[in-house]
């Protein structure tokens, strides 16, 4: 069974784009595995709280990944 697991900063995505990330996603595995894989593809997306993840030793928050600056 393909799986595939997505994590994106909570309140960045619409319903269709969590919507366009589980049909693209499922077209890949299919693509790559055939259609037989189709009907058991899992795509889970996950909202993660901001700042709730972080680079190279250092939160994030949604404002940083929109090219605001802290205090802005």
């Amino acid at each position: 069974m393909p799986f595939a697991h997505f994590k994106v900063p909570a309140g960045t995505l619409s319903a269709e784009d969590k919507k366009k990330i589980v049909e693209r996603t499922t077209d890949l595995y299919a693509e790559i595995y055939g259609e037989r894989a189709r009907p058991t593809t899992v795509v889970l997306v996950d909202e993660v709280p901001d700042g709730g993840w972080g680079v190279a030793g250092h939160v994030l928050t949604a404002a940083m990944l929109n090219g605001e600056s802290p205090g802005d």
